[in-house]
């Protein structure tokens, strides 16, 4: 399974580098059924100028237009960065069956590093939580994303 696991991260990764290009913060997320990327999706935010352009909304779109169902059953979601509040939500309410993420997000994560909605008891579904997978890759893609953008705000900062 690590092997799948790794193949499918380094796809999301790809999504990543999509929204590195057109100069948006680099996440990216894949949904995978049956060993199949039915969905694909990176950060849009500034491009699109809306806040729920995550990576996994617009991954979870697509497959769910993909199957035709807005019960994404069977399914795997591969994201970069762990997923924050509102797209935990999403991925409960899509029944989602295994989250597998790169990087821990220390301000937003909602998938173990804040708090657990992925797993929360309360909720009629539960999501399996695979973390670490390409982990330096990940993380770095962002540390060096942000440090790029705080060398261009600094006085005499390169573009």
């Amino acid at each position: 399974m690590e092997e799948e696991h790794v193949r499918f991260m380094r796809a999301a990764i790809e999504e990543a580098r999509k929204a590195e290009a057109i100069r948006e913060v680099p996440i990216g997320a894949v949904i995978v059924r049956e060993g199949e990327i039915i969905g694909r999706g990176y950060n849009r935010r500034e491009t699109d100028k809306d806040p729920l352009a995550h990576a996994e909304l617009i991954a979870i779109r697509e497959a769910s237009e993909h199957l035709d169902a807005w019960r994404l059953l069977n399914c795997r979601l591969y994201v970069t960065l762990e997923p924050c509040p509102m797209c935990a939500g999403a991925i409960v309410q899509s029944r989602i069956v295994q989250v597998v993420y790169g990087t821990h997000d220390p301000k937003a994560g909602c998938a173990g590093t804040l708090m657990n909605l992925l797993q929360e008891e309360r909720f009629n579904h539960r999501v399996d939580v695979v973390s670490g997978i390409l982990q330096e890759e990940c993380g770095s893609m962002l540390t060096d994303f942000f440090r790029r953008l705080r060398g261009k705000n600094k006085p005499g900062g390169h573009q």
